[in-house]
């Protein structure tokens, strides 16, 4: 049975309406401070800087929250490489913030310790050969070394008594194989060198000299976690260490702790998430797709130890669960994301079915995870809004307020924000389609004004009305420059149910995009957009609706800045990392099955027809979508000549910039493009060189 949604605005800063006895219903929404100056809005060089909050764990008495902090390197000042992560804690209670572990470090993996006497994560320090387990005690000290092994440790999970981690990681290289390498034999076997992930058992003690113990059970593994009794473990397997293979084939395992014999295993029906289990050890509930075909793990099961099957916890409701948590062995709380925002419920479960009701659902803030306190109930939250990125939330189950605990740019109070909305709009077949729009600064009544379309990736993804500003994102820099900035969460966007999912499959470049088309039609009928100035851009997915718009629909898009983006289904399906996952989730067929149909939706088929000046940006080590396919479009475009068309690699990256200066440059090129077509005379690509603040020198004016 599902129950009526409670929407409340927020009446105070810093504090959030709840419904009583329950969770959380409504948490802030912080307005930037007003300004004139055109300096007091966000930058390129202001997004590059920006931290936020990565994740959060709440001790066992509830009293403390520790936190990862993302710092990201000043692209300016800083050594170039990816963002450094921090461990700090802040008081549930007080809000006193404390760092523990700060600069040039990177953590991971934060979890207490089983009595609340540390904090343990994972990192590796200057003289660490590989990652290894650290405990940092709360009441001060250093951080010591506790678990090392041969090779990096990827996660792990404490035994209820603290006696015993189990943890994952890879087994160690052959040293005859390693000196065969060294000779210079070191051919690679596409796919068949790579090394399985296995499980490992170990006691907790600092300086013991015990070796680690394997579980050895066939296949990779990518989860584990501890019965709170002690005797089993469970632990997800896929079959091979393929990342196809992770996405699609994991499944999960019961084990035996002591012996690694598989007493159970659970034959999820599609992509699998988190598992935990009953406070009795009877029932694990994990997340799953409905299917193979069903894109995301936004289902909740309960299975019952040593039965077969599974219950589904979450039957015909329409949104994606993303955390959860058993509240007693006959009740679960759970967050879930409905299309643009984020909502808490609890489900009630007896031997042969549950019920869910919804308790809140927030409009101000999106929260993203969240971990309860067994012995309180006090509950720890990372969630981001219009107006700030993720910041730590505290609130307790029986109170009626939730507090925002952390600042961590407080410099963006200064900073003039837009206006940021929820849009919906009617789609061309009558499919209600939501997304957020970002409006232009300075807004004129009256005024038409230049478009950014940004398309995300997945597309099982979606885009939350919360901060939408980031390297590759045009958000609040491009609407301090006059743009209106609109994100569709099209079909095939998650959030909206598994039907809603599931409507662009075996339909590349059709309704699903027709979705976007329809999304600009609306903006311009209100009257707020120039219909001849519309730009597009994305990433992967999003990279692929940028290029299909400026070739396909090329009339209706004055400029396109295409990420890590598909030019050639064709192609596609024999370079990339993921073809199981497309064929299921998005094709539904092989290229062998209707090869007209992959050519006919790819870019490179309509190239005659592009008349939409496009910018291609792709990292050179992209494994998920191959660099090959920004450069088959540029290549054809360029034969033809018709459009200016810029190409741009970047070395050592993949799919997504990781390192400061890619981050920076790719966003400078970004708005630069954009301007250039949309606000400017256009014509011909402005020059290749950019000035990215470090030099005096002016850019080159000739290509």
């Amino acid at each position: 049975m599902l129950l009526l949604v409670h929407r409340m605005k927020l009446a105070k800063p810093l504090t959030a309406q709840f419904v009583p006895g329950i969770m959380l219903c409504l948490v802030l929404a912080m307005n930037a401070s007003s300004a004139t100056a055109d300096d007091n809005t966000i930058t390129p060089l202001d997004v590059a800087r920006m931290k936020s909050v990565s994740s959060q764990a709440i001790s066992p008495d509830g009293k403390s929250i520790a936190y990862t902090l993302r710092v990201q390197r000043d692209p300016l000042k800083d050594e170039n490489g990816s963002a450094w992560t921090e461990l700090h804690v802040v008081d549930s209670g007080t809000g006193r913030l404390r760092p523990f572990i700060t600069g040039k470090v990177s953590i991971s993996n934060v979890a207490w310790t089983p009595d609340g006497s540390g904090i343990s994560f994972l990192t590796k320090r200057d003289d660490d050969k590989t990652t290894s387990i650290y405990v940092i005690p709360i009441d001060g000290g250093e951080a010591r070394k506790l678990i090392e092994h041969s090779t990096s440790i990827s996660t792990f999970d404490w035994r209820d008594d603290g006696k015993q981690i189990a943890f994952l990681a890879k087994n160690k290289d052959d040293p005859a194989e390693k000196k065969i390498r060294d000779k210079g034999f070191n051919a690679e076997g596409y796919e068949e060198d790579l090394k399985s992930t296995r499980i490992w058992i170990v006691d907790a003690e600092f300086g013991s000299n015990q070796k680690a113990r394997l579980l050895d059970v066939p296949g990779s593994a990518s989860e584990v976690q501890w019965s709170h009794d002690g005797t089993l473990i469970a632990a997800a397997f896929a079959p091979t260490p393929l990342i196809d293979h992770y996405y699609m084939y994991r499944r999960y395992h019961i084990l035996n702790a002591e012996t690694g014999k598989v007493v159970h295993k659970l034959n999820n029906p599609g992509k699998i998430g988190h598992l935990a289990w009953s406070p009795d050890n009877s029932k694990v509930a994990f997340l799953s797709g409905e299917d193979i075909n069903d894109p995301s793990e936004g289902r909740l099961w309960i299975a019952t130890v040593g039965i077969d099957g599974f219950m589904d916890a979450t039957a015909n409701y329409l949104p994606n669960v993303i955390e959860f948590h058993w509240s007693s062995n006959s009740q679960l709380c759970f967050l879930a994301h409905n299309s643009c925002l984020s909502e808490f419920g609890t489900i009630d479960i007896d031997k042969t079915s549950a019920k869910l009701t919804i308790t809140s659902q927030p409009e101000d803030v999106v929260f993203e995870s969240m971990s309860v306190s067994d012995a309180t109930g006090q509950i720890a939250l990372v969630g981001h809004s219009p107006s700030h990125l993720a910041e730590v939330f505290t609130a307790p189950t029986t109170a009626k307020s939730a507090r925002r605990l952390t600042d961590v740019n407080p410099w963006l109070k200064e900073k003039r924000l837009a206006r940021q909305e929820i849009v919906t709009y009617t789609a061309r077949d009558g499919q209600t389609v939501e997304g957020v729009l970002i409006r232009p600064i300075d807004e004129e009544p009256g005024k038409r004004y230049p478009l950014q379309l940004f398309v995300h990736g997945g597309p099982e993804s979606h885009v939350s009305n919360g901060w939408v500003s980031y390297y590759s994102y045009p958000g609040q820099v491009a609407a301090a420059k006059g743009y209106a900035v609109f994100h569709p969460n099209y079909r095939g966007s998650t959030g909206r149910g598994i039907a809603f999912a599931k409507d662009h499959q075996a339909d590349y470049g059709g309704k699903e995009f027709n979705d976007l088309l329809d999304g600009v039609e609306h903006l311009v009928k209100s009257g707020l957009v120039n219909r001849k100035k519309v730009g597009i851009t994305g990433g992967s997915y999003g990279g692929f609706a940028s290029a299909w718009c400026a070739t396909k629909h090329s009339e209706h898009f004055a400029a396109a800045v295409m990420f890590v983006g598909i030019s050639n289904q064709i192609s596609k399906s024999g370079t990339t990392d993921i073809a199981d996952e497309m064929f299921h989730v998005h094709a539904r067929k092989r290229i062998w099955d209707d090869w007209e149909f992959f050519l006919k939706r790819s870019p490179i088929y309509y190239v005659e027809n592009a008349k939409t000046p496009i910018l291609i940006l792709h990292g050179k080590e992209d494994t998920r979508v191959h660099p090959s396919q920004s450069m088959e479009l540029y290549r054809n475009l360029k034969i033809l000549g018709k459009t200016p068309v810029r190409l741009v690699l970047y070395p050592g990256e993949g799919h997504g910039n990781r390192k400061a200066a890619a981050r920076y440059d790719y966003s400078l090129r970004l708005h630069r493009w954009m301007d250039h077509y949309l606000k400017a005379a256009g014509g011909k690509a402005p020059p290749f060189k950019i000035d990215h603040g470090l030099t005096s020198a002016k850019p080159s004016t000739t290509e």
